[in-house]
């Protein structure tokens, strides 16, 4: 049954987050936004939305290590499974935004998390507030030098859909998002009771990869459509979004403290070190090129990622 709800969870936040995004650009084009901020925030904060349900719900019930292991997981998913798994059905090039903003960025809050964080183990309203006002600096920075950014999901042409469906997109989103993230945690949180492991390993693996599905399906579309598959931007977004947004919106609502000492003494680590080692695979063997080599390496190392999680919680 826990499965179940966990399952269920999953299915109704990204039907969820999918109303959300349709309605949200619906009244961003009918409000004449422009693409550009539609991209860069309006569907960025939708596409994070799953994320961010269900960490403050999390923390609000009490269960701070799985709103903080579900960021800490899906970063490492993003980039080891969803990546691992697109540029080993296809290659794809890589663009000079990469190196220039998007990973540095990331690399910037992924340090700073850990600063803030490690030493207390305690995420306060403050830094989360930290966390938050760097995005809106970081955005404001996109917005006036890189003009070029536009999210695919955005339509070429005008308003797609009447008021109506938006108000509708967005009540139901609304809805299922909340209900979607009630029934996941519900399951997460019962099964870590049911097999006495901590909900830090749930979210770091089940949770986590859950909401990693949207991503990993919009790239697999993509190529089968043989469209432009997922960009390594948008997936270092995504990463960059779960901390400064997810994390620092939920930490200013209600702090998040830290209680499985593995989240900080292993998995935070993890997340740092995958962030890194994608630098060196853009440049090397290809560069600005990521293949079916470098998609094998990331999908072995998160499959050790998930291993040592697997090994350590059976010895506990």
């Amino acid at each position: 049954m826990d499965l179940l709800f966990i399952i269920g969870g999953l299915i109704v936040l990204i039907a969820g987050g999918n109303w959300l995004l349709k309605a949200a650009i619906g009244f961003s084009l009918r409000l004449n936004i422009p693409k550009i901020v539609i991209g860069m925030t309006v569907v960025s904060f939708a596409t994070s939305a799953p994320e961010l349900i269900v960490s403050v719900n999390a923390a609000l019930n009490g269960s701070a290590d799985l709103a903080f292991s579900n960021v800490i997981g899906s970063n490492i998913a993003n980039l080891g499974f969803v990546l691992g798994i697109t540029v080993l059905l296809s290659t794809i090039s890589v663009e000079k935004s990469f190196y220039k903003t998007d990973w540095p960025m990331m690399m910037l809050a992924s340090v700073v998390l850990y600063l803030f964080i490690a030493f207390d183990g305690e995420l306060q309203r403050y830094e989360g507030a930290i966390l938050f006002v760097a995005l809106i600096i970081f955005l404001v920075y996109l917005l006036k030098f890189q003009k070029n950014v536009v999210s695919d999901e955005i339509p070429e042409e005008g308003v797609t859909t009447p008021l109506y469906k938006d108000i509708i997109y967005m009540v139901l989103g609304g809805v299922a998002l909340y209900g979607g993230s009630e029934l996941l945690i519900r399951g997460a949180v019962n099964m870590a009771a049911f097999y006495q492991i901590s909900e830090s390993v749930v979210g770091i693996t089940i949770v986590s990869i859950g909401t990693s599905v949207p991503e990993l399906a919009a790239s697999i579309i993509a190529i089968i459509k043989k469209e432009k598959a997922i960009s390594l931007g948008n997936l270092i977004g995504s990463n960059i979004f779960n901390i400064l947004a997810v994390l620092g919106i939920t930490s200013m609502i209600i702090p998040i403290k830290v209680s499985d000492p593995r989240l900080l003494e292993m998995d935070i680590f993890w997340m740092l070190g995958v962030s890194i080692i994608v630098l060196p695979l853009v440049f090397i063997p290809k560069y600005m090129k990521l293949g079916w080599r470098e998609g094998v390496f990331l999908l072995v190392t998160y499959l050790i990622f998930l291993y040592n999680i697997i090994k350590i919680t059976e010895f506990s």
